[in-house]
């Protein structure tokens, strides 16, 4: 007997197997494909599964197998290429595959819905409103307007009808008569039509056809160009060849807040057919976008991380911008970085892949080095705009204002006096990191995490930036009752303040997660900076990730002391992408710029580094010393996570697991720990880690395999719950 072999959307990595619906014909069973969803029971629920294959038998015995509820849908809602890189996905990072797919559509499509067929919800005339004459319904002038409008269009969007004032109840109104009736519009299929694009400098001509060279068939290239060299405008003419085959353009960005810049810029040169996805969108939208893009009436489709599973009836182009953003990285539930499944999806679908960055991460240069990638490079700034230069400025035994030196507060007097613009890179929100009572030392704790809460002044609220707690800001210390409390540290929101004091004549906008909130504030704030009038913008990372804004002359990192001690592996890679990275929003427009650095270490050597060493030479010297240390791109990690709400309970788990592992590990892989990880309570929960070192991806694989099965055979212990991370950013 036939049986649906199912990925079934629950937090178990395996693959269950059902007889198919009673009732199902053997034409229907035998037209079944891979990627239609199925309704079953589960246990006491019912779940939505993803058919995998109709398998000629089962391990199982027939009479333990249950038959599946229904079959949700006609036809598979994933293209192939899509369906191939959620099972390679849920089998490299060891994810539960069903929770894997569920990530590949949108909200309403992951609880066995059924799926509505593209298009906009709309009206036209009935029959029987078709035969009114004109002017009819004169007692009901809305009616009658409405009646008019349908009559000289045969349909239109209910969205077009809100628009001239035809509320819904009129609508309804008319259809309770008779006369009108809904209907679904059909996506507009409008094709892109490309504008010629810019001249192009020698660098990026070369870069263009060195890709192009190779369009047609899988192949991955790194386009490494610094800030304002012009990658944009390649990815354009790439993706202008794209569209002239036929075929469709996926971009991923690493930001929402980059998102309309770069879609004005994209609308500009290509008009219409443009799908976005992301988060911030609601779900209506996004099942609209994702419909766009499935079906093909998009041929461009932008979006942050999750959009690397958008399927695609003609997949071509993928780029990755900023690939070295460690947003591409899901760092909970399932922990998959979206660059590398660009590559990987590149691979099974036979389309050109571009990774695109100023400062490429690590692992990317590897591969370009190492010949796997394509590898060219962009040197010279489009236009007219010069690379900055860099200073330091010694902070040691000076008075600081707001973090502010006095040489830093001169220099934006004079850059904001010639008309120009100012970007103050802090990486820390909030008003202080600390309250401390002066006079009994109280610090005020977070209940729930090894941590300090942040003081938030606007809000009057102490928050935490790990869990989300948050309390009234105290009037006295809650341990002796002294009102002398004191703020230790800086944000953005104290050096806000003393900015307005000290410029009061200039417009100063902060921009951090607490600032821009709701669907429009980067946007609108990047068009107003853009108007070029002199500013001063204050901002942590979100600042610095692909923003243009011409009219900055003066970029200023106020604690780059935060940077330089990190105990992550990747602390001084990160250091240098962020700090080339903020230095490039200075000088695109013509003068150089300038970019000041205040630091009390401006003897340390990374700091000199920082200021002497382009990023890829910096990036050359960190390959060396990871090869020597067996560090990724040398070397494999996974990082086997545990959360408890006892101390010891995740150590002995994982105590346990290792012992199990140990005399079964792959060759060349070792285990280090158990360990309490850096931050060891979180959220009320106790965390530990195991981490593990492989030589390769493939004993990684093997690895990571081990582990997930010897984890899944100990006994499960009460709160205790593990996750397995492959290929961490982060070892914390």
């Amino acid at each position: 007997m036939p049986v649906l072999r199912l990925a079934v959307s629950c937090p178990l990595r395996s693959l269950f197997d059902y007889l198919p619906p009673a009732g199902l014909e053997p034409q229907a069973l035998s037209d079944l494909q891979p990627g239609v969803r199925v309704k079953v029971d589960f246990g006491r629920r019912q779940l939505q599964g993803w058919l995998i294959e109709v398998a000629g038998e089962s391990a199982l015995p027939p009479a333990s197998l249950r038959a599946a509820q229904a079959v949700v849908d006609s036809a598979p809602l994933l293209s192939p290429g899509v369906l191939q890189l959620c099972l390679w996905a849920a089998d490299y990072y060891q994810h539960p595959p069903g929770e894997v797919f569920d990530v590949a559509v949108p909200p309403g499509l992951r609880n066995a819905q059924p799926h509505q067929p593209p298009g906009q919800p709309g009206w036209r005339l009935s029959q029987r409103g078709k035969g009114l004459p004109a002017g009819a319904l004169r007692r009901s002038p809305r009616q009658a307007e409405a009646l008019a409008l349908l009559q000289d269009n045969a349909e239109l969007a209910t969205s077009a009808l809100r628009e001239r004032g035809i509320s819904a109840g009129i609508l309804r109104q008319l259809e309770q008569k008779g006369l009108v009736e809904r209907c679904l519009l059909a996506p507009d299929r409008t094709p892109c039509a490309a504008q010629p694009g810019l001249p192009l400098n020698g660098e990026q001509a070369a870069a263009l056809e060195g890709i192009l060279a190779h369009y047609g068939a899988f192949h991955c290239s790194l386009l490494e160009g610094i800030t304002g060299s012009g990658k944009t405008e390649v990815y354009l003419q790439l993706i202008a060849h794209c569209l002239a085959r036929g075929q469709q353009a996926l971009v991923l960005i690493p930001e929402i807040g980059l998102t309309p810049q770069t879609l004005a810029r994209f609308t500009e040169r290509f008009g219409s057919g443009i799908a976005v996805l992301h988060s911030g969108l609601n779900d209506t939208e996004r099942y609209a976008a994702w419909e766009a893009a499935r079906t093909g009436a998009a041929s461009i489709v932008i979006g942050t991380r999750s959009a690397i599973f958008s399927s695609l009836p003609r997949p071509g182009l993928i780029i990755v911008d900023e690939e070295h953003d460690a947003s591409f990285k899901q760092q909970d539930g399932f922990r998959y970085s979206a660059r590398d499944l660009a590559v990987k999806r590149g691979q099974l679908e036979g389309a050109t892949v571009v990774l695109g960055s100023a400062t490429p991460a690590l692992e990317t240069l590897h591969n370009a080095l190492q010949g796997r990638y394509g590898h060219y490079r962009l040197t010279q700034r489009a236009g007219q705009g010069e690379l900055p230069a860099l200073r330091a400025i010694d902070v040691r035994r000076e008075a600081l204002q707001g973090g502010l030196s006095r040489a830093l507060r001169e220099a934006i007097l004079n850059a904001l006096g010639s008309g120009q613009q100012v970007l103050l890179f802090l990486n820390r929100r909030g008003y202080a990191p600390a309250l401390q009572c002066h006079d009994c030392g109280w610090i005020a704790q977070c209940s729930a995490c090894d941590a300090r809460m942040t003081v938030h002044r606007r809000q009057r609220r102490l928050r935490c930036h790990h869990c989300s707690a948050n309390l009234r800001l105290p009037q006295a210390c809650p341990s002796c009752h002294s009102e002398r409390l004191l703020t230790n540290g800086l944000g953005t929101e104290q050096t806000e303040e003393v900015l307005r004091s000290s410029f009061a004549d200039w417009p100063i906008y902060r921009v951090d997660s607490d600032s821009m909130q709701g669907k429009g504030a980067m946007q609108a704030l990047v068009s107003e900076v853009q108007h070029g009038a002199p500013c001063i913008l204050l901002g942590t990372q979100m600042l610095t990730k692909g923003h243009h804004f011409p009219g900055v002359n003066l970029v200023a990192v106020i604690d780059a002391d935060a940077l330089l001690f990190s105990a992550n592996f990747r602390g001084e890679e990160r250091m240098a992408q962020l700090l080339t990275q903020v230095a490039g929003r200075a000088g695109r427009a013509g003068d150089a710029g300038q970019v000041l650095v205040q630091t009390h270490y401006p003897d340390h050597p990374l700091m000199q580094a920082m200021l002497t060493e382009r990023y890829a030479d910096q990036a050359r010297r960190l390959l060396l010393a990871r090869a020597e240390q067996g560090m990724p791109p040398h070397g494999r990690l996974i990082l086997l996570r545990t959360d408890s709400p006892a101390t010891d309970t995740g150590e002995r788990f994982l105590a346990a697991l290792r012992q199990q592992a140990d005399p079964a590990l792959p060759q060349g892989c070792r285990l280090i720990g158990p360990l309490p990880s850096p931050l060891q309570r979180r959220a009320g929960k106790f965390r530990n880690q195991l981490l593990a070192m492989a030589p390769d991806v493939r004993q990684a694989q093997r690895l990571a395999r081990l582990l997930v099965h010897c984890a899944e055979q100990l006994p499960s212990r009460q709160g205790l719950n593990w996750s397995i991370d492959v290929d961490p950013l982060d070892l914390g």
